[in-house]
């Protein structure tokens, strides 16, 4: 959970700053909203805080009846200043939409309004997400502004190319996506943590994790047909990525394994790249027996082709193709039968509809695992190539009883930091 601090400019795009609301609080961060007086025009204060369960303010003169506290937090006995209070509690100040008139002001350094204020007052990570017609995102005054504001430290999210609010327009200039907003908020919000940790000498050993061999492997394996065809899945590898890098964060040293993912991975980790079953199997046989955890996020096939091509097949001349298949090594369970004691093995399992939790319960113990994640496949708002995930993290115990720990929809962010929860206490209890 963190404290987000929002800023919402004029600009048609502000209702989607509302959705931004909803998400973040829905992914468990709590959100205070500041607006400009031309932001009002769009989107009206009381909608922000009925989203985001705190008062809103436009001006600096506004009395915040929640003194610049977040949420979570107690108010102080005094009534502090508010643009001074406010980026002092937020942990990431995101400015969204941001006007053409709004970068050009914090390009200048000016404070002539609170939006603006907090800006300058913020020593938390800045975002600026730009919003306007691309004939003035494209302005040479718009570009250079913004090149001053990356060159003081704050991240600028690239606006989205499509339909502009002008009639008949269409072109570069729609403020990105909420979900991508989000995303890149708890991307930096991870990055400052690790900043944070290092700083403080975490990643010397005093993180909760420190020190402690953690395997992750993330992505979907490949099986070949040809030499251009394979039989492969829709994991984009964005969960074993979150996965490696909050337990980087926590001090662990992490080895990745990944199987064809296009993504960068977190700072801070060993990456290996693979992309059939067997290339992911062999690596993980190579370092398992070193590892004190390990995290099986990456979808592999269970069948592969009994025979490859070793040149692309043509289509000339065929009336079809027939493919024999044959099933691939069970990698989990192959590791989890020579497991050590004092290792962790952690499993996850897409499981299609309410029904799949009976079979995921099964597979905790055959596969001799300490906790299973099992996500719903038969959703689409969660699981594969998106950004958030909602997860039933089961844990056995030594009765025979079977621990369930429900994680609502939430970035996968948020859901690895679960995940690596569960891990501490299963470790504590040893």
């Amino acid at each position: 959970m963190s404290r987000i601090l929002l800023g919402v400019s004029g600009g048609i795009a502000a209702y989607k700053a509302l959705e931004f609301v909803r998400l973040a609080t829905g992914a468990g961060h709590v959100v205070r909203v500041v607006q400009t007086p031309a932001s009002r025009r769009f989107v009206g204060p009381a909608s922000f805080a009925a989203l985001s369960g705190a008062p809103v303010l436009v001006s600096e003169f506004d009395r915040d009846p929640a003194r610049g506290a977040f949420p979570d937090q107690r108010p102080p006995l005094h009534d502090p200043l508010s643009h001074l209070e406010l980026v002092a509690n937020a942990e990431l100040y995101l400015i969204a939409p941001a006007s053409a008139n709004t970068i050009a002001k914090l390009a200048a350094g000016l404070a002539d309004n609170l939006l603006t204020g907090c800006a300058l007052a913020a020593d938390c990570p800045l975002l600026v997400a730009p919003a306007m017609n691309e004939r003035m995102y494209e302005h040479p005054a718009t570009r250079q502004n913004l090149e001053v504001l990356r060159a003081r430290g704050a991240v600028v999210i690239e606006p989205d190319e499509g339909r502009l609010a002008s009639s008949g327009e269409e072109g570069v200039g729609r403020l990105a996506e909420p979900a991508r907003l989000l995303r890149e908020c708890e991307r930096a919000l991870a990055g400052a943590r690790g900043a944070a940790a290092a700083a403080a000498g975490l990643d010397e050993g005093r993180g909760s994790l420190a020190g402690v061999r953690v395997l992750v492997t993330a992505g979907g394996t490949r099986e070949p047909i040809d030499s251009v065809r394979f039989i492969g899945n829709n994991s984009s590898g964005r969960m074993g990525l979150a996965l490696a890098g909050a337990a980087a964060r926590r001090g662990a040293r992490v080895v990745l394994l990944c199987a064809n993912v296009a993504l960068q991975a977190p700072p801070g980790v060993q990456r290996t790249d693979v992309s059939s079953a067997e290339q992911l199997r062999e690596a993980c046989e190579r370092e398992f027996p070193s590892c004190e955890v390990l995290l099986m996020a990456a979808a592999v096939a269970d069948f592969a082709p009994a025979q490859a091509a070793e040149e692309k097949i043509k289509k000339s001349g065929r009336d079809g193709l027939s493919l024999s298949l044959a099933p691939t090594a069970d990698i989990l369970a192959g590791l989890g039968e020579r497991r050590l004691e004092e290792q962790t093995l952690v499993g996850f399992a897409a499981e299609h509809g309410p029904e799949g939790m009976a079979e995921a319960e099964g597979k905790l113990a055959a596969k001799h695992l300490d906790a299973l994640v099992v996500n719903d496949i038969s959703r689409e708002d969660i699981g594969f190539d998106v950004d958030a995930n909602e997860v039933m993290i089961l844990t056995a115990h030594e009765d025979a009883h079977i621990e369930r720990l429900h994680v609502p929809r939430t970035s996968k962010e948020s859901v690895a930091e679960a995940v690596l929860d569960a891990v501490e206490r299963l470790r504590n209890s040893r």
